[in-house]
């Protein structure tokens, strides 16, 4: 599967980002808002012109260098932000005014335009000038305690909850809303995306669980955290693992049915799951059960029962697997680089059929290295060729040559 090279498209065709900088939750807003057919420009620093790109985070975005701390940088920036529909940035709280790109700079010479700002703790609070990343943000928010299981410490989800899943998503709904907003209204919003807040906002049901009296504080003690048997990762007799979450009753049922498990488990552990006090004896009968059956045993024999089993792929077996096969979850570039397809999908309805019709997911343009879009960037604002030359030549901006990756 090849990068689209035609113009982008997409629900976001039109839409002009700007990442001022940041790392992890900014590179992968702005990744999503290329995907969905934004024109994401990403500043870069002269010091970062032989940085490599993040094939996947980076991909479909362009790249210009400009130099941020001279004057004669920040009004290039200002200009651009006057064609910008939004502008993002991932600095400590206050660094942006000081470079004299804040909210209030920007949006006095364009009321219309959307700020997002991502930061760990907020742009308010005792916290907001700490340094942190993902760990400790979502350590602050009360999730990293909940995660893992009995008895044992807490499980690290790599920078999924707090960076990606509270942070970045959440400044790509902050700022579409804001869009929707400032397209109706005509003024911008400035948008604080807090990843302490987000990694807590993902765990509402729980919350909800917790006042009704049907989720405990303590970690691995509950339905959906490894707490319930029927809920749970089983070792194979070769050393896999699959994943059981029978959790409703007739689901259940075919699991204790399909493994034939009825006569090993007492009358309470078939017909009262939900007692805990049966959760040992189910845990055990289980794990005995699965551990003596090779896992394309087990895959073959719930192949054609829905009693949500099914076996944990690594990453490698899940690209080659037949469902994500026939939907293209994963896509290879032309250098070899496996993407996450573009998602969600898009599709409308035929008028004759009244069937709705998705589009199959394209990667966007590659990944290019930091200032490969200097000079088009600066031209389609109206500088001339010229004065980017001059530019160059002051230290202001940094073009490099056209990208010519190796295929």
């Amino acid at each position: 599967m090849t990068h689209s090279t035609a113009k982008p498209s997409g629900p976001l065709a039109g839409v002009r980002v700007l990442d001022l900088g940041g790392l992890g939750p900014g590179p992968f807003a702005g990744m999503v808002f290329a995907d969905l057919g934004a024109d994401l420009i990403r500043i870069q620093r002269p010091h970062e012109v032989d940085t490599l790109p993040n094939p996947v985070l980076d991909r479909g975005k362009r790249s210009i260098i400009v130099d941020m701390k001279s004057e004669r940088g920040v009004d290039l920036i200002r200009r651009l932000a006057r064609t910008a529909d939004i502008v993002i940035e991932g600095f400590r709280p206050g660094v942006a005014e000081r470079l004299g790109v804040g909210p209030a700079e920007l949006q006095s010479e364009h009321p219309e335009l959307v700020y997002g700002r991502i930061t760990g703790y907020g742009q308010s609070g005792p916290y907001s000038h700490r340094a942190g990343h993902d760990l400790n943000y979502i350590a602050t928010s009360g999730i990293l305690d909940s995660l893992g299981r009995a008895g044992g410490p807490p499980l690290i989800p790599a920078n999924l909850v707090g960076d990606f899943g509270g942070g970045g998503m959440l400044l790509l709904v902050g700022v579409l809303a804001a869009l929707t907003e400032a397209r109706a209204t005509g003024v911008g919003r400035v948008v604080d995306a807090a990843m302490v807040e987000g990694s807590s906002l993902l765990w509402a049901m729980m919350y909800g669980f917790e006042a009704r009296g049907t989720w405990g504080p303590g970690r691995g003690t509950n339905t959906l955290d490894s707490g319930a048997p029927y809920y749970d990762v089983y070792r194979t007799s070769d050393g896999h693992n699959m994943a059981v979450a029978a959790l409703e009753p007739q689901f259940y049922a075919a699991l204790v049915s399909t493994l034939g498990l009825a006569v090993r488990l007492s009358d309470g552990a078939l017909s009262d799951k939900e007692n805990r006090a049966h959760w040992p004896e189910i845990r055990e009968v289980l794990t005995g059960e699965f551990a003596k059956r090779t896992r394309a045993e087990l895959v073959e024999l719930f192949s054609a029962v829905d009693a949500c089993v099914t076996p944990v792929l690594s990453r490698a077996e899940a690209a080659v697997n037949e469902q994500n096969v026939s939907r293209s979850t994963h896509l290879v570039d032309e250098e070899g680089v496996v993407h996450p397809s573009p998602a969600p999908r898009f599709g409308s309805v035929d008028a004759g059929s009244g069937r709705v019709g998705y589009s199959r997911p394209t990667l966007p343009g590659r990944a290019v290295p930091a200032g490969t879009d200097t000079r088009e960037v600066l031209t389609g604002i109206g500088l001339s060729h010229e004065e980017v030359e001059e530019l160059d030549r002051a230290g202001v901006v940094v073009q490099r040559p056209a990208y010519a990756p190796t295929v």
